[in-house]
């Protein structure tokens, strides 16, 4: 049913009641389209001029339009009050204990998405705004932290891995931006001066030569079309491969060549 509505493969945890959600509220909406649609086209037929050529200005003593409008505000709050709410506040409270979880700051800026991993301790290292530079080091890691110097930051690209609880410690340097992560079902305003934390947990990798976007879903700027990111779900031991040679980078070291296997030659 989703891909009827054109929405992109669900790729989380979360995900089934949200897209539930959009289509409880797509059928509300079409419902409303019809009906109200129909009732237009009945006043324009019972209301005509030719079967009314003197004004009535005493008007129509029906009150069922009233109660139309009644009935859809009940229908509307028993979905704010009896879905989306319960689904927002189960996600809110529902947080994953720090220690069971995977990390990552994600800060947003005019116009990139700046990813921050806190390295091999576990522990983010010490930022400070006075050392940010653009090129070389955009967070302004403070490298005399020891918690800083095995830190992996990547510009634009998110490696994550799957059946794993994650928890994006989402803020912004100069405005409001907004991170949307279309197949996790995850969209988020990114604020100057909050640190907004947001989880989720992907159910699969991504597919082998596909691309899934970060974008951002605000109007940040003239660049704002340029705001574009790519991330990766994979499995424990793609992610593990992947960050080993991150870390070989960072030390300026070759990555491992793969093991030789006779049975190939």
């Amino acid at each position: 049913m989703m891909e009827w509505l054109s929405m992109p493969v669900n790729a989380s945890t979360h995900g089934g009641q949200i897209d539930q959600l959009m289509l409880y509220m797509h059928w509300l909406m079409a419902i409303l389209f019809l009906g109200w649609g129909a009732f237009f086209i009945y006043t324009l037929v019972r209301f005509r001029r030719k079967r009314h050529e003197q004004a009535d200005y005493h008007g129509v003593k029906s009150h069922a339009s009233s109660y139309l409008e009644v009935a859809v505000v009940v229908v509307e709050f028993a979905l704010l009050i009896g879905l989306a709410i319960p689904i927002w506040t189960r996600k809110v409270e529902a947080f994953p204990p720090s220690g069971e979880a995977f990390h990552v700051r994600v800060v947003a800026e005019q116009f990139a998405w700046n990813i921050h991993y806190p390295g091999a301790d576990g522990v983010f290292g010490r930022t400070d705004w006075k050392l940010i530079d653009k090129v070389i080091n955009p967070l302004g890691l403070d490298m005399t932290d020891t918690s800083a110097q095995d830190d992996i930051t990547m510009i634009n690209q998110m490696h994550l891995p799957v059946h794993t609880p994650i928890i994006l410690h989402l803020s912004a340097k100069d405005v409001i931006h907004s991170l949307y992560l279309p197949q996790m079902r995850v969209k988020q305003d990114a604020i100057p001066g909050m640190e907004i934390p947001i989880w989720f947990e992907a159910t699969m990798p991504t597919p082998e030569g596909e691309r899934w976007e970060i974008a951002c879903a605000q109007l940040c700027g003239l660049g704002h079309y340029r705001m574009r990111g790519v991330y990766r779900i994979h499995d424990q031991a793609g992610y593990e491969a992947w960050m080993a040679e991150q870390v070989l980078d960072q030390l300026g070291l070759p990555a491992e060549e793969p093991a030789f296997d006779e049975s190939r030659h």
